[in-house]
């Protein structure tokens, strides 16, 4: 079979709905995107739900779908993200993904991001990883922004635990204490020792030199930890095992970066791979290129319209998404003649709910021999008639194995 290779670029949140501001467009149609509007008069298009019709998916599960995987395979936030900064995780370890934030002295969540703090978190984590509570030993370590990821390691632990964050939009409510989630004494412990833990690590970080210079400065102080997600690493197969193949990942996230760790995928990033709109986009699609050369699939993520849709401002996230055209059409220009280039997202995030929702996003697959379809934009509206269809994101993802070569017949 003819064998051929992937590039599939991620814009991370990029679905929304029409918005008032813009004319009643979404960011994406008001955007100004000639490079991905060329890619869907050459390609075909269609409109992608990652699980199903009306499923909200995070960050996580969108990728962990993206990558391959089965909704059932997913691990926990919290694990992920660990695997995606770097840190070690031990058989019994409970893991959680956590944003810094800025509460008041009654606990009210003033921000839960606290102003997307970057500078200093390092010494913030430094400050509250150690900590050791009735044998339970803390690690804390910073994460892309305002994002870190706690470790709880030591004997008598359950993941099955409640989040401490109270989620958007609640700013202005009070952290939620942590509670047990089952009956059994290993989550009431740890349920118990955990809300000890925020507890001491308020009253460290509150007094640190990173939260007073931050004051001195008019920002918001990091003084909090909200934990979420909690889970413990599993056992699971390489995606790349599974397929016979190699491939890279090329993100600046850490989630992202996790998901590809557990999908066996070479994993690249750099410090000026923010999550941001201030990321390299040259630097990324530079990277994209190379790594096709001796790989069989690339992916390559941007996490700027997914930030820019949670804050609620559809213009910045139509900027963001413009960055995305211009990483995309960089791509392009040296886009190998035996290799795809794809586009997705990995969920909606309206800038009108400020959250991720279930609305399909739009994909499109350009390359060699691909059935054209008559979409002439890149956009939720006009892809939506494209030749693709309405696929789930296994559909969608299966698609592309197919077209590099890699999808087993079935019969005879």
């Amino acid at each position: 079979m003819l064998k051929r290779k992937v590039i599939l670029a991620i814009a991370d949140g990029l679905g929304d709905r029409p918005h008032p501001l813009q004319d009643h467009k979404t960011p994406l149609e008001y955007a100004q995107t000639p490079n991905l509007d060329w890619l869907a008069a050459r390609g075909t298009t269609g409109i992608m739900d990652l699980i199903a019709p009306g499923i909200p998916v995070g960050t996580d599960m969108g990728h962990l779908i993206l990558f391959g995987y089965q909704p059932e395979h997913y691990p926990g936030r919290g694990p992920i993200e660990a695997l995606g900064i770097g840190m070690s995780i031990k058989p019994g370890d409970v893991v959680f993904r956590c944003n810094w934030a800025m509460v008041d002295e009654n606990g009210i969540v003033i921000d839960r991001r606290a102003g997307r703090i970057r500078e200093g978190a390092d010494q913030l984590a430094a400050a509250v990883s150690g900590i050791e509570i009735d044998g339970i030993v803390f690690y804390v370590k910073a994460a892309t922004e305002h994002r870190a990821v706690l470790i709880m390691r030591g004997e008598g632990l359950s993941d099955k635990v409640s989040d401490s964050d109270p989620k958007a939009p609640n700013d202005g409510m009070p952290y939620h204490e942590v509670q047990p989630l089952d009956q059994s004494e290993e989550a009431e412990r740890t349920a118990a020792v955990l809300n000890r833990f925020l507890r001491m690590a308020h009253d460290i970080l509150s007094v640190h030199p990173v939260n007073a210079e931050r004051a001195v400065q008019g920002k918001r102080p990091a003084n909090f930890l909200l934990t979420r997600g909690a889970g413990r690493m599993t056992e699971i197969d390489p995606i790349t095992n599974k397929l016979q193949i190699q491939g890279s990942c090329i993100a600046g996230e850490s989630t992202v970066l996790g998901v590809a760790q557990l999908a066996g995928f070479r994993t690249m990033t750099d410090s000026s791979m923010t999550g941001n709109i201030d990321t390299n986009i040259q630097l990324k699609a530079k990277w994209a290129i190379e790594e096709i050369a001796n790989q069989d699939m690339v992916y390559v993520h941007m996490k700027a319209p997914d930030v820019k849709g949670h804050d609620n401002l559809p213009f910045e996230k139509a900027k963001a998404i413009e960055l995305f055209d211009r990483m995309v059409g960089v791509i392009l220009q040296r886009l190998p003649e035996d290799t795809y280039l794809a586009l997705a997202a990995d969920h909606s995030t309206p800038c009108e709910i400020g959250e991720h929702t279930g609305d399909p996003v739009p994909i499109l697959i350009y390359g060699p021999s691909i059935r054209k379809d008559r979409v002439m934009e890149y956009n939720e509206m006009e892809c939506a008639y494209g030749g693709l269809g309405r696929l789930t994101g296994t559909d969608f993802v299966r698609t592309l194995h197919g077209l590099m070569g890699i999808v087993k017949k079935q019969g005879n």
